[in-house]
């Protein structure tokens, strides 16, 4: 009897979804460390500061910030949408971040799950662990990105990329 009762609430296009290939998912783990000659709360401040993190999160040259706000406390969120410039494959076109802040430990660590979108369609999901080590002289950075990238996405080569980049950007802008 319930066979029939699916049978009859199946739709009538449900074979050919079936047979449509899904997108591809594409999981992958990367583990960058940054060294910076500056105290642990310094580099701490630089996430948790609003117009801090902006400088070197949000702002790169050529682009337009359409939004940055940040609530910095677990279960807060922080957005970023911004337009890419001029220069790059896509002018004008919309990349929004949305995170939540899963954990904070000040000067210890801040977990966030992020997803991100082009034009409004999302193309991946993340889990990022950032850990602040006090070592002489500075400070170690431990960023740990676990990501599903969705098909058409940036992949995790460019994002490696990307994080790296930033993290260069936050020595630049960041801690000064």
């Amino acid at each position: 009897m319930s066979d029939q009762i699916l049978a009859q609430e199946k739709p009538a296009n449900s074979e050919r979804t079936l047979a449509m290939p899904q997108p591809p998912v594409i999981h992958a783990t990367f583990v960058i460390e940054k060294r910076y000659a500056k105290p642990v709360a310094r580099v701490f401040a630089a996430f948790s500061d609003p117009a801090k993190k902006r400088r070197w999160y949000a702002e790169r040259e050529g682009n337009t910030v359409d939004k940055f706000e940040m609530d910095f406390r677990p279960g807060g969120s922080e957005t970023l949408a911004y337009r890419m410039g001029a220069n790059t494959p896509f002018p004008g076109a919309l990349i929004s971040n949305q995170e939540v802040f899963q954990d904070i430990v000040e000067n210890q660590r801040v977990v966030t799950a992020s997803a991100m979108a082009f034009e409004g369609r999302r193309f991946s999901a993340s889990l990022l662990t950032f850990e602040f080590l006090a070592v002489d002289g500075g400070t170690v950075l431990v960023c740990t990105h676990q990501g599903a990238f969705f098909e058409g996405a940036d992949g995790p080569e460019r994002r490696e990329k990307g994080w790296q980049d930033l993290l260069a950007r936050l020595e630049k802008e960041g801690l000064r």
